[in-house]
């Protein structure tokens, strides 16, 4: 019987990005369904009753929600190809709070360069430079966070980086300037074929946004 793997997603969904980087990775072929989330399908609304969101990653009919265990999810079921959380129990917990400080530090900070303006556009500005410099003490001199291969920070942050080009048109300023390692490191990762072929086009992350700022008249 074939094995079942699907992925309910929606493109410029950085979280969704991490999933399909991790499946390229691990060399697992998959369904991709994309979902519009002003209309949510009763697949997504049966797949995740909780929060109703994506990514949902369904492996033979069992679905698992949040891209952070889904990645985890997948580094243990595919654990005999492209190991992506260290091995290490110390460095393994080290990771995983990385990556906690993202998804709840991180994004709520980029959330107000693109959700709001003004003073509170500034302070977000300001956040997330400190963030994107702390981060980018943990790289140091290494070539991944993850050391010489890509690995579950990694994952975790490159979406984000689809991002960057609309943070800085929309909020005025440079993240190469301020923090040049972090963006060394996404000219390397985006030399991956698992990373560039994840990644949707900047641009069309801008112009999205752009139409997301319209509507809550912020434009």
């Amino acid at each position: 019987m074939a094995e079942e793997v699907k992925l309910l997603d929606f493109w410029p969904s950085m979280f969704g990005m991490r999933v399909r980087i991790a499946l390229a990775e691990k060399g697992v072929a998959y369904e991709y369904v994309e979902q519009d989330l002003k209309n949510k399908t009763p697949l997504l609304l049966e797949m995740n009753p909780i929060h109703k969101k994506v990514p949902v990653f369904v492996h033979n009919g069992k679905p698992i929600s949040e891209s952070s265990i889904i990645i985890q999810y997948i580094d243990e079921v595919w654990k005999d190809r492209a190991p992506l959380l260290p091995s290490d129990p110390y460095e393994r917990a080290q990771a995983r709070f990385w990556v906690d400080f993202i998804d709840k530090k991180l994004y709520i900070e980029t959330r107000k360069i693109y959700m709001s303006k003004g003073e509170e556009q500034e302070t977000g500005k300001k956040e997330v430079i400190a963030s994107l410099k702390q981060v980018e003490e943990v790289l140091g001199e290494k070539a991944y966070f993850g050391g010489e291969c890509l690995g579950f920070i990694d994952i975790a942050l490159i979406g984000f980086t689809s991002w960057f080009y609309s943070y800085e048109t929309i909020g005025n300023f440079s993240i190469e300037a301020e923090c040049p390692k972090i963006m060394a490191w996404v000219k390397r990762c985006l030399q991956k074929e698992s990373v560039s072929s994840s990644l949707p086009d900047p641009i069309k992350v801008y112009h999205f946004l752009l139409q997301v700022r319209k509507a809550l008249g912020l434009d």
